[in-house]
């Protein structure tokens, strides 16, 4: 049902910390325009804690606006189940094609109680599911075993799999074969994800370098390896940002060195300062003297066709 790369998009705040739906639709066409195939709104890249239900849903309305055609995923990250049920009933409503469901990120459920909200989160909202598996951010693990339990659920579509052990992607086909869309969610990972079956990538850094990343996942569909790895080992330090404790901050720097937009966060997060900015600032510098010229790709494809290697 989905492939190719989907951009986890920032969420831009105007200078008084409203949303700045102008610049958000700016720097999402761009996204667009560069080839990715959808959009993720509101997960942790977006602050989507740090946002009210309702500015979710206006966040989603801005994205669906830029997307066209192209599926706009919501991410469903609420503490309480009761709260995910709803923000995920009102996605529906409001035009989402998908959500992307986080368990809880406050209270860190068994395995009993991961499945019982999942399957909750996807009966109010009636919509196609990406499961967001993630055990570092969220110390919520959600196996292989578990998502043989939720499997018989259509609604369940997609896999991001963040678990940061590459072992696991091989593990999901070897069980699913083609049952699961396998996303990547880790930046730094990207390319050995794809190499082994991954058919998507849920990518961080893609917002202030998109055609960088949609060069690299085609490269490796159409089965030009070599070109993709010259690409991904330039973009590596760049990548290795979205994998920290301060992605949100790295990641909006990157965006306003590359794309020309701001770094402003919602509090408690503050905009990156002193000798951590400095670093920060010198590895985008350093990338970006150094960009590489991109190949000539085919002619870009529906986001429906499979990487090879899952096939």
């Amino acid at each position: 049902m989905w492939a190719g790369v989907f951009p986890a998009v920032t969420t831009k705040f105007t200078a008084d910390d409203r949303l700045d739906h102008a610049e958000m639709e700016r720097c999402y066409s761009l996204q667009m325009e560069a080839g990715c195939d959808g959009i993720i709104v509101c997960g942790s890249l977006g602050e989507g804690p740090m946002l009210s239900p309702d500015e979710k849903i206006e966040v989603l309305k801005t994205a669906r606006k830029v997307a066209g055609d192209k599926p706009v995923l919501l991410t469903v990250n609420e503490p309480g189940t009761r709260e995910a049920a709803v923000i995920a009933k009102r996605a529906a409503k409001e035009g989402a094609d998908g959500l992307m469901v986080v368990p809880s990120p406050i209270y860190h459920t068994d395995p009993q109680e991961t499945v019982a909200a999942l399957r909750a989160v996807a009966e109010a909202g009636d919509l196609p599911v990406m499961i967001y598996s993630n055990r570092l951010a969220y110390r919520v693990d959600v196996t292989v075993d578990l998502m043989e339990e939720l499997a018989p659920d259509s609604r369940f579509v997609a896999i991001k799999e963040s678990s940061d052990d590459i072992r696991r992607s091989t593990e999901i086909i070897n069980r699913f074969g083609s049952r699961y869309d396998l996303f990547t969610g880790v930046d730094n990972l990207a390319f050995e994800a794809l190499s082994v079956g991954a058919i998507g990538w849920v990518a961080g850094l893609v917002t202030a370098f998109p055609r960088e990343t949609v060069a690299i996942y085609q490269l490796m569909r159409q089965g030009r390896r070599d070109e993709a790895l010259a690409i991904y080992r330039w973009f590596r330090p760049l990548l290795d940002l979205d994998v920290s404790t301060y992605l949100v901050q790295n990641i909006k720097l990157a965006e306003v060195l590359a794309i020309g937009t701001n770094d402003r966060v919602r509090m408690p997060r503050q905009p990156l300062s002193g000798e951590r900015r400095e670093a920060v600032e010198k590895i985008v510098r350093d990338a970006l003297a150094v960009r590489p010229t991109l190949p000539a790709l085919q002619t870009s494809t529906r986001s429906t066709d499979r990487l090879a290697a899952a096939e």
